[in-house]
């Protein structure tokens, strides 16, 4: 029976059974990535709400913001990757000529909780910065997370793969319902559609092109890569999945996520893509990244 006070909804104590079971994840996921040449780092909780807005398209509503007793502006981040940008804007001679780093760290949202969803929960990031050597960073990335879950037990682990490449052209209200088709199927994406204010013909057009499974350079040359130098395989550690368009809007070529079961249609523990971009808006130049977080609450529900 709980006789203290309770903690705000979508927030939670960590309790030592399951404490315990994070750290064991936490390990061996960063056993692997030091043995691909990835280092640690830490950022702070609270940003600069400037430095925060304009990343996340639609997602920006969660963000967690407030004003400080001097007037200021601050927010709790809401992932690890914009704090990362703003850190290498600010320490730039890292890059010789590229850095690798992993960060574990809480994040906030303030979305609907449900299972295995919270407001604050923690990510493990790991990214590659200023590399111009896209096809094996992105290989590189993928790989390190597959070889992250097997060591974690999670042998039929999937990674579903596409390229944002693929929508090019296309309005992103169409992206985004189509990238909710395994949850809300194909007549939940034209309701949606139609919602939108799109017509009929519209919305077959837009189907019709969305779901034409197109591999493209990028897909393609990273495959090889992952097939000859990690000898992963694929269909069986990794996939082409023409659905995947991931929300936030930084993304610029491949996006993945991490299927526990290898059906395209579960929950992801995982999920990146290559963001070319959004580090350049803090820096003032071009610096090519990609990364891949992993939701360490899902993930140590499975293991």
């Amino acid at each position: 029976m709980k006789k203290g006070p309770i903690t705000p909804k979508g927030f939670r104590d960590i309790n030592p059974k399951l404490a315990i079971k994070r750290r064991r994840a936490i390990n061996r996921i960063a056993e692997v990535l030091e043995s691909f040449g990835f280092l640690p780092i830490e950022t702070p909780t609270v940003e600069f709400a400037e430095t925060l807005l304009g990343k996340y398209g639609k997602e920006e509503k969660l963000i967690y913001q407030f004003t400080d007793r001097g007037g200021r502006k601050l927010a709790l981040r809401y992932d690890l990757t914009v704090p990362l940008a703003r850190f290498v804007a600010n320490n730039l001679d890292l890059l010789r000529p590229s850095f690798s780093r992993y960060q574990i760290g809480s994040v906030f949202r303030g979305e609907k909780p449900q299972r295995g969803r919270f407001r604050e929960f923690v990510q493990f990031d790991f990214d590659i910065v200023g590399s111009s050597d896209t096809y094996e960073e992105d290989a590189k990335i993928i790989a390190a997370a597959i070889k992250s879950a097997r060591g974690l037990g999670l042998e039929k682990a999937i990674m579903a793969i596409n390229d944002r490449k693929n929508f090019e052209g296309l309005p992103m209200e169409a992206v985004r319902a189509w990238d909710k088709l395994y949850k809300i199927g194909l007549d939940g994406v034209k309701k949606e559609l139609s919602t939108k204010g799109f017509s009929e013909s519209e919305i077959e057009k837009f189907i019709g092109t969305l779901d034409k499974k197109r591999k493209t350079e990028n897909f393609n040359k990273v495959r090889e890569i992952l097939e000859s130098k990690y000898d992963l395989r694929f269909g069986t550690d990794f996939v082409l999945d023409n659905t995947l368009a991931r929300g936030l809007d930084y993304y610029t070529g491949l996006v993945f996520e991490l299927k526990p079961s290898g059906k395209q249609g579960d929950l992801s523990i995982g999920g990146g893509g290559r963001y070319d971009n959004l580090i350049g808006t803090f820096a003032g130049r071009n610096i090519p990244a990609v990364g891949f977080s992993f939701g360490l609450d899902r993930l140590v529900e499975l293991i």
